[in-house]
């Protein structure tokens, strides 16, 4: 398969966009997509998506009998204590959870999370079971390599907790940070180039050897077509909000895979 032995990943975080009614819908129609869809009914592409916090439960409910995971948005780096407001990863579990997001920029400039902060959620979820998708990018364009460095900077930083030994499968969503929100994501040669050295990078790496890693940063349909020797997948925001295009990123993922298979 494009990108390594495992199928394409395809993430999509909702963010704070929806109000519950609106989200369950989406996540209804998300299913049945899930479930006709010939890659993700089959496997050749794997899906997961990061609902707001309030509507996890439903949507694990209504995703139950596909192959799609559904994970959260944020987790606290406690277990149990008093901690108000805070989410346990060991609970997110519980409840059907397999992924967590850590990371995100946006976790960075509004709630004012640092590279502390994140180390000790990423071992919250990695204690708990939970795969990490782990964001990490650049602040502002720039050289490959300068990008690159960035990046595993941020990761060394993320694993400082995880105990000696511990190994650890997780995403890594490459998302730089002035490609967020955007109408076009970053340059496709960018990505690519960027990409491809993280995940040479991770590919013998003692703790998170062989994971995966993913783009996001305005991410939309054609861009698979750009990147797909060079990524494991796509970290998908408001263009799959639109069920109509992610199914279209679909059809696209599975065209390339049947070349490439041909």
């Amino acid at each position: 398969m494009t990108g390594g032995a495992r199928p394409p990943l395809i993430g999509i975080s909702l963010k704070m966009y929806f109000e519950p009614s609106r989200a369950v819908e989406w996540a209804q129609d998300v299913m049945q997509l899930a479930a006709e869809h010939d890659s993700t009914s089959s496997g050749t592409v794997d899906l997961f998506v990061l609902p707001s916090m309030p509507v996890v439960p439903a949507v694990i409910d209504i995703a139950t009998g596909t192959r799609v995971q559904v994970g959260a948005q944020d987790l606290f780096w406690e277990d149990r204590g008093a901690f108000t407001g805070g989410i346990s990863g060991a609970d997110l579990r519980d409840i059907g959870c397999t992924m967590v997001e850590i990371g995100h920029v946006e976790r960075r400039r509004v709630f004012g999370e640092d590279d502390a902060t994140v180390a000790r959620k990423f071992a919250a979820a990695v204690r708990n079971g939970l795969t990490p998708v782990l964001c990490l990018g650049e602040r502002a364009p720039g050289e490959t390599a300068a990008a690159v460095a960035d990046c595993v900077e941020q990761l060394t930083s993320a694993l400082a907790d995880l105990p000696d030994g511990q190994r650890a499968d997780i995403v890594l969503a490459y998302e730089p940070e002035w490609a967020i929100g955007r109408a076009e994501p970053a340059d496709a040669q960018h990505i690519g180039a960027v990409a491809l050295a993280l995940r040479e990078y991770v590919r013998g790496h003692p703790v998170v050897g062989g994971s995966r890693v993913i783009y996001g940063g305005s991410a939309a349909p054609g861009l698979w077509t750009l990147i797909h020797a060079t990524v494991d997948g796509l970290f998908l925001g408001r263009f799959a909000h639109d069920v109509t295009a992610l199914r279209a990123i679909l059809d696209e993922v599975t065209a390339i895979e049947s070349s490439v298979l041909s």
